[in-house]
């Protein structure tokens, strides 16, 4: 699909502003309604905008302990690198899992727990007893200087 000035404005205010109006999106961009929903439409059914979701203070939830885990595997096998994958989708503390290179890891995990106690049964009773980990390199996150999901237009 190729994007326009428009298509980027969309893209641009929806990331910022999920819940926007049609009628206020359409405002800002400069178009009518019409044409506006049918733009949005269109970038959903070509799998560009994907979801739409609320963004929650995990703190203020009580998840006050963030790590980052890297984890290492046994064997590089594509049956072991799954296994691994679907475990680790069923943990719900797990926010964010990427498989990485250029480091003495496979996957990165960003977890959020209550507490030390948490994060503890978290990591020795699931984490490490999921098949195939080999080893397991912990980092406390103590702030976040940057966090947003914003992805930049225009610059590709």
């Amino acid at each position: 699909m190729k994007l326009d000035k428009y298509d980027h404005q969309i893209l641009d205010i929806l990331q910022r502003e999920g819940r926007i109006s049609n009628q206020e999106l359409a405002d800002r961009i400069g178009l009518s309604p019409s044409p506006c929903l049918r733009r949005v439409k269109a970038l959903e059914e070509a799998g560009i905008i994907h979801s739409y979701h609320a963004e929650l203070d995990t703190r203020k939830l009580g998840y006050k302990l963030m790590a980052l885990i890297h984890i290492s595997m046994e064997r590089h096998t594509a049956d072991q690198f799954d296994q691994f994958e679907a475990a680790i989708r069923d943990l719900p503390e797990v926010q964010e899992c990427l498989l990485i290179t250029g480091q003495d890891a496979d996957y990165q995990l960003k977890v959020v727990v209550t507490d030390m106690d948490a994060y503890q049964e978290l990591l020795l009773n699931r984490i490490t007893r999921i098949p195939g980990v080999a080893g397991v390199h912990s980092s406390f996150v103590l702030r976040r200087v940057v966090d947003h999901r914003h992805v930049p237009l225009g610059i590709v």
